[in-house]
Order: structure tokens, then C-alpha cells, then sequence
């Protein structure tokens, strides 16, 4: 059977989507074109991962047709082993698009799950983009941060962050929390200088300031679908929703080199279509 014909019989009777793109900086195409920003990046990782993972499908499938599809291209994964780990620094940030708090708990498990580890040294959360006019309150956080700090007393994470916070919401934040943020990172888009305050109340309580360039958005729904569908002819993917992203980078830590970078990606399929 095609390729194709396979991939629409999966997709069709999935209701889960897992991808994780393996190492990106081991991946020759994707050094030939340098994408313009990090949605581009991921659009391309999703659709090439899939076309991969279509490929490599039997041309016979299985009596039962998954209800999950486990989207892994083996080859370029690579688990880090014990005696490495010391070596490594593995950061993460957590784009949610739904707010869910058991989101990243299974964000988090299936990063630990594929790249071998026990522990990730520090997770940023991206909360979800708000509504047009709604602004990002401490009560947006509250549920999320609980769940963060859950999984930082079970020794799941070792240090939590947070993004695009100003001044007052990350004093908020800090004040309540009881796991403290450990950093926050500031899109340079929005201010070309770190606002006074923020690096002051930032130093005084040994915050962290780091720098992105990642949009409030980082892939839309219609962008997810359109990788979908650009992975393999006739797919249908307007019923998928995206549920959360992660991204990972792996650092040699006497280096500060990247030794691997990737996405996990988790989507679902509506019921309402």
C-alpha cells in the first residue's frame, strides 16, 4: 500500500498525536535552509517528522489500527546515557495552548521519557496566548505554578521560570509562589532594553533575566494543520488540536555548546467534527 493511503488510515482512526522531532542540530536539511523564526521552525520539524515517520511505516498495517500515533524517527534520537548526564544542562520551555495544568506534568514526563532522564534542570512556561484585550493576571499562573512546583518537590524538575512577566506580575508571582521562579525571559521584540525595574527587582531577588524571540503564538492552529497536511496528500487534519509544544535544548555544560535541540509535540483529535 502507499505511503499516503497508510498515513490517511492512521490519522484517520488516531485520536493522539505524540511527535518529537529527535536532535535538530544533527539533521543536515535543516542547516540547507535556516528558517526566518522559531513557528517556521517548528512548522517544517512537524511536516518533515511526519513525512519520515509515514515512510518508514510497513507496507501492510497492523490488524488494529492505533488509537495513538507515536510520531519518533529512531535515528535521530538519542537518549543521553548515565555517564553523560553530570556533563549536561537540559532546559526546557513549555508552550501550552489550552490552560490545562495536567498538560505539563505529561509534558514533562514524555521529555524525561524520551531523552532518557530522571530530572530536567529547568522548565519555562509559556501560559497560553489570551484572548485580544485580556491581560495576564496572577490567577492566569496560579493553577499552572502549582503544578510546576509539584513536579519540582518530586524532584521532576530542578528549576522552574517563567515568560514575558513585567515587573509587577513577576513580584506578584514571587511574593505567592512557593517554589520561587529561578528566571524569566523577556521578548526583545516588545522592549529593546530590560525595563529598570524589572532588572532590579530581578537582582535583588537573583532572577534570572534571559532574552527570546519565540511570538506570543508559537505555531497557530491553522499553521499546525497546514504542517499536517503538508506531511502527506489527502490528510484531514482541521478536527486536530494542538495541545502543547515543548522545546528542549541539551548543553554541554564546561562548553556551553548545544549538543541537541528538539520538539515534542502532543495533539489531540476534537470529537466535534
Amino acid at each position: 500500500m502507499e505511503p499516503h493511503v497508510n498515513a490517511k488510515l492512521l490519522f484517520n482512526h488516531a485520536t493522539t498525536l505524540k511527535l518529537h522531532t529527535g536532535n535538530l542540530v544533527n539533521r543536515s536539511r535543516l542547516k540547507k535552509k535556516c528558517p526566518s523564526s522559531p513557528s517556521e521552525e517548528l512548522k517544517d520539524c512537524i511536516q518533515d517528522t511526519l513525512s519520515e515517520w509515514f515512510a518508514t511505516m510497513p507496507s501492510s498495517l497492523y490488524s488494529e489500527l492505533p488509537s495513538v500515533l507515536d510520531c519518533t524517527v529512531s535515528e535521530n534520537t538519542d537518549a543521553i546515557t548515565p555517564e553523560e548526564r553530570e556533563e549536561l544542562k537540559v532546559s526546557v520551555k513549555l508552550f501550552l495552548t489550552e490552560s490545562d495544568r495536567s498538560s505539563i506534568r505529561s509534558a514533562v514526563d514524555m521529555a524525561c521519557l524520551s531523552l532518557g532522564v530522571s530530572q530536567l534542570d529547568s522548565v519555562i512556561i509559556a501560559p497560553p496566548p489570551l484572548p485580544e484585550g485580556e491581560v495576564q493576571t496572577l490567577t492566569h499562573l496560579q493553577p499552572l505554578w502549582e503544578e510546576l512546583e509539584s513536579l519540582v518537590h518530586s524532584q521532576k524538575i530542578a528549576a522552574i521560570g517563567t515568560s514575558d512577566l513585567d515587573k509587577t506580575l513577576l513580584e506578584q508571582l514571587y511574593n505567592w509562589a512557593q517554589v520561587k521562579p529561578s528566571s524569566n525571559q523577556v521578548n526583545l521584540a516588545s522592549c529593546c532594553v530590560m525595563p529598570p525595574d524589572l532588572t532590579a527587582f530581578a537582582k535583588e531577588f537573583d532572577i534570572q533575566l534571559l532574552t527570546h524571540n519565540d511570538p506570543k503564538e508559537l505555531i497557530s492552529a491553522a499553521g499546525f494543520q497546514e504542517a499536517v497536511q503538508g506531511s502527506s496528500k489527502d490528510l484531514q487534519a482541521a478536527n486536530w488540536r494542538l495541545e502543547w509544544v515543548l522545546r528542549y535544548s541539551i548543553i554541554v555544560k564546561s562548553r556551553g555548546i548545544i549538543k541537541a535541540k528538539g520538539y515534542i509535540v502532543h495533539a489531540k483529535k476534537s470529537n466535534d467534527h
